[in-house]
């Protein structure tokens, strides 16, 4: 009989107007919620929230670091699934700064391109950014709350 017990993951999806960006298991998660830096673990508690400008830190079962930089977006979290939505993104390659330029540059690019969308793509990408916003509000209101 083995002792030997598997360390957790979750798997963790980035996802831009340009196509998947990431895909694969991670130990850990850090990402840039707009209310502050969240920690994401295997079995963390569901959670949507809205991205900021930033990079998202995964920490693979390898024990390496991938740096992806995202200009906005949507996090989505279940116990065994990290979802990013990000409204651009761009994967560190050499420089830290160099990913960040590229990730504006393509937000920038992305932004020309909204008119695209579909009334009902808007309508939904819009009513998701609201219930993040209003979760949001919820968890700022139960923290205040002294006991």
């Amino acid at each position: 009989m083995s002792t030997h017990s598997e360390t957790p993951t979750i798997q963790v999806n980035i996802v831009s107007l340009q196509g998947e960006i990431y895909s694969g298991k991670a130990l850990r998660v850090a990402a840039p919620a707009l209310l502050g830096e969240v920690g994401i673990h295997p079995r963390h508690a569901p959670m949507l929230t809205p991205l900021k400008e930033g990079e998202v830190r995964i920490l693979t079962p390898g024990n390496t670091l991938e740096l992806i930089y995202v200009s906005g977006g949507l996090l989505e979290v279940q116990p065994t699934l990290v979802t990013i939505l990000a409204d651009t993104a761009a994967r560190a390659k050499g420089s830290d700064q160099a990913a960040a330029a590229e990730a504006r540059r393509l937000t920038a690019e992305a932004m020309q391109h909204l008119d695209r969308l579909t009334s009902h793509d808007r309508a939904y990408a819009e009513l998701l950014v609201g219930i993040a916003e209003m979760m949001a509000e919820g968890e700022r209101l139960r923290k205040r709350r002294r006991w």
